[in-house]
């Protein structure tokens, strides 16, 4: 998967993302939502064959809200492995 900013500013981020279905980014998107510091998330897709979905994110520390929110999908996609394969 690859990654492309576009746009990135002190406070905000517009990060093209290849290859990503709408589940993706979507599941990043809503995550996002869940740190204190974010003040705007959300993407766009032209598209769905034609485009890639634009992230567009506005926070205190943009890269740093992303990285902890990809942090926490991990781990949350870790423990329900866990509970999966307990069934």
């Amino acid at each position: 998967m690859e990654l492309n900013i576009l746009e990135e500013t002190k406070d905000s981020i517009k990060i093209e993302i290849q290859e990503a279905s709408h589940t993706l980014v979507n599941l990043l998107r809503r995550e996002l939502w869940n740190n204190k510091d974010t003040t705007f998330a959300s993407y766009n897709l032209k598209h769905p064959l034609v485009s890639h979905p634009v992230l567009n994110l506005k926070s205190k520390k943009p890269r740093k809200n992303i990285q902890e929110t990809i942090d926490s999908l991990k781990k949350q996609t870790k423990e329900l492995r866990d509970k999966i394969k307990k069934l």
